[in-house]
């Protein structure tokens, strides 16, 4: 059966929530204007049903545009956490690997990223340089990706030639950070058949924390040919590189959480004189071919390939042993030191190629209108790596003065992995009547996966098919107004680790089967789009139970046991106000319930997952100023909180605001525009943890951001 939310009525995020769907019944009554390029008429690549834009689609998704990433001072993904309410941090160290939460649930970075569409391998720093905007779905994703953490995708999408466009870039940030970009567009030949795209960017990075220096280069290309009106042609390539030291976590002190008051935040416990920075090598590229078959039907050959290079080294905090022998395994020692491990995993491999081929048309059955979508996708997946250090070198503490020896030694083994996967889809929209639509979608993927250590012992092998349904109705109660209703399932698939005190090491567990349903209300018009939605997810959770002992060979089972069920409201508007004055508001937000139920042990029901922030708002305003034409003041607000601690939720972290301020000036001379940017982060400079992520069996905190401010100088020539 299943069970509804509880909300609080008193939380900031419920209430603003309650707020904003009150006021938007009113919405009507403001003033028209005419607004080109609004969010609600783009289209939405990963929702999987081509060019219906988001407001007449019966899901939730966001599309964040590259104007609006520059704005806002977003350079990478972790940064999507400020602009849209559904999405948190799941372990956002600065300089590595950005890991976001959607609806409460962790992102696979190897399953929930896409690259214009293509499926991408995300452990590592992707570059936003060259896209023309992020997408983000969310919620269960069976018909978009063959597996998939429940709770949404990310879509990268790649700045493809334009008219004539030549842009110049170039920022600076509060500690020296510098970074300069340019953006160039040609159409050449006979009717501009030819088109071409040149993306290049380099940055000095100077963080505000410490010890974390490092830079960043991006070139890319793209270019298109109209080999005829009815064939296309598209290929682009893009290298990045980021080489910068990454940034441990501070943990509890014993049983004691540290006062975020008393933490610099500026503190980089990767401090010491051997510490070395991570770096990415990225390389992807992709060849796309459509074809329109007629007016109605076009066929897509789509194949793309990504191949990643990772040095990971750290100077790796990793609980303590305590002065009088006590062992703290997942936090900090209560006087502030902890161990210190030299991690080195160099010449990490990552490589993804991928082929699509699909057919996308409309035709009448039955008296009705169908818009079909249906195709294969081939994918394969392989990663390789070098024996690690992993070693024990001193202690450290949560000050930065201790210093350690190093300790390169190579000692401890890991897994390779290889996979393939070819997945069939079909995805129908039906025109039921005037107002009303049936949504329909089937994926059916079958897996191929095989790991072993880097030494060649404790392989594993196994295939497994997997069928994932989606089902939507929707239906105009006005020109203006949609409600819908859905339903669907994802799937994540998985081995017993193969580990001696496993029952069953090595063997494929049944897929852990999520299932969502979500009803949703969308209005829009000149002056307001919004929506309102309820989800609700559950996906089973697989737990270790027994002795678990590494020496007892079968003390341990890997089994499934209970669920953890997701429930919430979103709620999200894009406001604008009349021409006189020139503004507007984006505002979003999420009230959720997550809970772990159905455990055999009745301890762990009712309890929430940890480093999952219940209540979550987010509001950006703009406004025009009359008097100084093209002068714009923004200001933002992030709020979030609490947040459980420890499995056990014995410890929580509170709420926290941050407040953000900015300043834009576009200036025309002649036929050129500029763009001046200058923005503060943290404008208060508010101390707090910013989140509690419990990561490899340990506990970490990482602080908000001290007060940070950015300029930049944008000239279009």
């Amino acid at each position: 059966m299943k069970h509804h939310p509880s909300f609080s009525p008193i939380s900031l995020p419920a209430c603003a929530a309650a707020l904003l769907c009150a006021s938007l019944a009113q919405a009507q009554t403001l003033p028209l204007v005419t607004i080109t390029g609004r969010a609600a008429d783009a289209p939405v690549n990963v929702g999987g049903f081509g060019e219906t834009p988001i407001a007449k689609l019966p899901l939730q998704a966001a599309v964040l545009s590259a104007d609006r990433l520059l704005d806002a001072g977003i350079t990478a993904l972790s940064g999507l956490t400020d602009a849209d309410a559904s999405v948190s941090d799941a372990y956002n160290a600065a300089g590595y690997v950005s890991y976001l939460k959607i609806r409460g649930y962790d992102l696979d970075n190897r399953f929930n990223y896409r690259r214009d569409g293509m499926p991408i391998n995300a452990e590592t720093a992707l570059n936003l340089a060259n896209k023309s905007s992020v997408e983000i779905f969310k919620g269960t994703s069976g018909i978009q990706a063959g597996t998939s953490a429940p709770g949404g995708l990310v879509n990268l999408i790649v700045k493809r030639p334009t008219s004539n466009l030549t842009t110049l870039t170039a920022g600076v940030s509060q500690r020296g950070t510098v970074d300069a970009a340019l953006d160039w567009s040609r159409r050449m030949g006979a009717g501009e058949q030819f088109g071409l795209r040149v993306n290049v960017e380099a940055a000095q990075l100077k963080p505000d924390l410490r010890d974390a220096q490092g830079n960043r280069q991006l070139f890319a290309v793209a270019g298109d040919w109209r080999v005829a009106p009815q064939t296309l042609i598209e290929a682009e390539f893009e290298w990045n590189r980021q080489s910068q030291p990454s940034q441990p976590g501070f943990s509890l002190l014993g049983d004691k959480l540290p006062s975020a008051q008393a933490i610099d935040p500026r503190i980089n416990l990767n401090n010491q004189p051997w510490s070395q920075p991570v770096v990415f090598d990225n390389q992807h590229a992709s060849l796309r071919i459509q074809q329109r078959l007629n007016a109605d039907w076009t066929a897509e050959a789509h194949l793309a390939t990504q191949h990643l290079k990772s040095d990971d080294r750290l100077a790796y905090a990793y609980g303590c042993t305590a002065a009088d022998g006590s062992y703290y395994g997942d936090r900090y020692c209560p006087d502030g030191t902890f161990d210190m491990y030299d991690f080195r995993s160099e010449n990490e491999r990552r490589d993804t190629d991928a082929l699509n081929l699909s057919l996308a048309g409309k035709f009448y059955a039955a008296g009705m209108k169908h818009e079909l979508q249906t195709g294969v996708l081939a994918s394969r997946f392989k990663s390789r790596f070098q024996v690690q250090a992993y070693n024990w070198v001193g202690t450290g503490n949560i000050d930065g003065s201790v210093r350690t020896p190093a300790d390169s030694s190579l000692t401890n083994q890991t897994t390779n992995r290889d996979e393939h996967s070819t997945e069939f889809y079909a995805r129908d929209a039906v025109h039921l009547s005037t107002d009303w639509q049936a949504w329909a979608g089937l994926r059916h993927t079958r897996l191929s996966r095989d790991s072993v250590q880097t030494d060649g012992s404790q392989s594993t092998h196994y295939t497994q098919a997997l069928t994932t349904p989606w089902l939507g109705l929707s239906v105009n109660l006005s020109p203006q107004l949609l409600a819908y209703g859905s339903w669907g399932e994802g799937m994540e698939s998985d081995v017993t680790p193969n580990k001696p005190r496993y029952t069953a090491p090595g063997q494929a567990l049944a897929a852990l089967k999520s299932r969502q349903f979500e009803l949703g209300l969308k209005a829009g018009s000149n002056t307001v789009d919004w929506s309102v939605a309820y989800f609700d997810i559950s996906q089973p959770v697989w737990r270790d139970i027994g002795a678990c002992v590494d020496t007892a060979p079968g003390s341990c089972a890997h089994q499934a046991d209970g669920t953890d069920h997701h429930q919430g409201i979103e709620a999200q508007a894009d406001l604008k106000w009349n021409a006189g004055s020139g503004g507007g508001l984006l505002a979003s937000a999420m009230k959720l319930k997550a809970r772990r139920e159905g455990s055999a042990d009745p301890t762990l029901n009712g309890l929430r997952p940890v480093n999952v922030s219940e209540n979550n708002l987010r509001l950006q305003g703009r406004q025009n100023i009359e008097a100084l034409p093209g002068l714009q003041l923004q200001m933002g607000l992030i709020y979030e909180g609490p947040r459980a601690v420890l499995p056990d939720n014995s410890l929580q972290i509170g709420g926290w605001t941050r407040l953000d301020a900015g300043i834009r000036l576009d200036q025309n001379f002649g036929q050129h525009l500029a763009t001046w940017r200058v923005g503060v982060d943290n404008l208060s400079d508010r101390r707090a943890w910013r989140e509690s992520p419990y990561q490899y069996g340990h506990v970490y905190l990482y602080p908000l951001a001290p007060r940070t401010w950015r300029t930049s100088f944008e000239m279009s020539l």
